[in-house]
């Protein structure tokens, strides 16, 4: 696997959740520096070493709701 890709989006609570597409990975923090460390040691996790992506790609996601 070339590279995987991971959804990012603030959470409501505060901080960020990081999903991965096509793959069961999900992971969250407080800060964009931490989730990033995060990400990495999910994937490490969840793949054996064989396997591993070469790159991991985020892609933010922002919802923003204002009125008319």
């Amino acid at each position: 696997m070339n590279e995987i890709i991971f959804l990012v989006e603030e959470a409501a609570e505060g901080g960020f959740i990081a999903k991965a597409l096509g793959e069961s990975i999900i992971t969250q923090s407080e800060t964009l520096i931490e989730l990033k460390e995060m990400i990495k040691d999910a994937v490490r996790c969840h793949f054996d070493s064989n396997h591993l992506p070469k790159m991991i790609r985020l892609h933010f996601v922002r919802e923003e709701v204002f009125a008319v």
